[in-house]
């Protein structure tokens, strides 16, 4: 089996378990930017969801025993808008689930996904970041690690080269802007 179809089965169940929830989520992360072409190995996949202290058992009891989950972290996420890990131990893969902390900045990114399809024989039909809000959010991850993760600002700028014309420049400045990252974006295009 294959990473794809690794990371397909690992994303499911999780994916229908917030579909049926209610939960509104979208994909971000690597696995964003490889759909958008920056394409690279990961181990991990990266869920931006809305959820509430409500959600978490029923979550736990969807996902079933496939995963290990620590219900306490899970809790605790939700409570202080961080992250936890789900893994899917048949494959190994590491589903990172952060919390919205709710900014206009996340709003507008859960709004922005596109619903979209990963896999090839097998198939998950999710929401998916779009290329500008996975640069934005790079760029956030990148000040966060005190700019020092080069893997973080390798992606954003295949992304941007990748992209050229077809991004939305005037989202970028204003969602980049939103989050302090402006002077990092503007560093980035100047190059």
């Amino acid at each position: 089996m294959d990473e794809l179809e690794e990371l397909v089965d690992a994303l499911t169940p999780v994916a229908n378990a917030l579909q049926t929830l209610r939960v509104r989520h979208f994909v971000g992360g690597s696995v964003a930017s490889s759909f958008h072409g920056a394409a690279r190995s990961t181990m991990d996949i990266d869920l931006v969801c809305e959820l509430s202290d409500d959600d978490i058992s029923p979550l736990i009891q969807s996902i079933g025993k496939d995963y290990y989950a620590s219900e306490t972290a899970m809790r605790d996420a939700v409570r202080r808008k961080g992250c936890f890990n789900l893994i899917h131990l048949p494959t190994s893969f590491k589903v990172n689930v952060f919390v919205s902390r709710g900014r206009p900045f996340d709003i507008e990114s859960m709004e922005r996904a596109k619903l979209q399809r990963l896999g090839d024989r097998r198939i998950v039909e999710l929401p998916i970041a779009t290329a500008e809000d996975s640069i934005v959010s790079k760029l956030e991850w990148y000040r966060l690690t005190s700019e020092t993760s080069e893997r973080h600002w390798d992606d954003v700028s295949r992304l941007l080269d990748l992209l050229g014309d077809d991004i939305d420049r005037d989202y970028l400045c204003r969602a980049a802007q939103s989050v302090g990252v402006e002077d990092l974006l503007r560093k980035l295009m100047d190059a």
